[in-house]
């Protein structure tokens, strides 16, 4: 199979946008303090009889608090895409880019778990006149569509401006009729199945 573009501007995987954990150091300045970090207040101890240094203040569920999906998080789940032309993943290929990533409304931890939620995700063909946009944009939905909740609604366009046919697969993308019998198609599942073999 001949390539679009046999030779493609890839980026490294340091340079890819992650989620980075804040990590807070704890400053303890005796051997008290450092002991009631590893221990707990017994329950039999109350505050007017028991100075503050078994306080809880210093111990964070943050690890396991719930958060909200947000665009970092869509990125994470479609970046590990591979390209069904080269060896690399979207990602890498910068046909996903963290800004071209919105949703509306606003991810917040106190959100309706009912409310629909849009996802939009623009694509950056690594050429214009690339033949397998469609293909691509229909791994990113199928992806997407099978990890996120279910009042989640996904939309993949090609950005604006960077695909020489971009409004008519814009059409194909959204035309729910098409997709559908597209994912009935067994050479096309395949293609989409070794597509998202590399994710996670």
């Amino acid at each position: 199979m001949e390539k679009d573009n046999a030779n493609p501007t890839i980026l490294d995987t340091s340079q890819l946008p992650t989620r980075q954990r804040k990590k807070g150091r704890r400053v303890q300045g005796c051997a008290e303090s450092k002991i009631s970090g590893i221990t707990r207040k017994p329950q039999c101890l109350s505050e007017p009889f028991y100075r503050s240094l078994w306080s809880d203040d210093n111990e964070s569920d943050d690890e396991f608090a719930a958060e909200p999906i947000d665009e970092q998080e869509v990125y994470d789940l479609i970046s590990t895409i591979s390209d069904p032309e080269h060896p690399l993943s979207l990602g890498q290929l910068a046909v996903v880019n963290l800004p071209d990533i919105h949703i509306t409304p606003s991810p917040s931890v106190t959100a309706d778990p009912n409310t629909l939620t849009r996802v939009l995700v623009q694509i950056t063909p690594t050429i214009t006149h690339c033949s397998l946009a469609t293909v691509i944009g229909l791994g990113i939905r199928v992806r997407l569509e099978q990890a996120l909740p279910p009042n989640y609604r996904v939309d993949v366009v090609i950005k604006e401006g960077t695909h020489s046919q971009d409004d008519q697969v814009n059409k194909q993308l959204a035309d729910k009729e098409r997709v559908a019998a597209a994912l009935e198609n067994d050479t096309l599942k395949g293609v989409l199945d070794k597509m998202l073999e590399t994710c996670l």
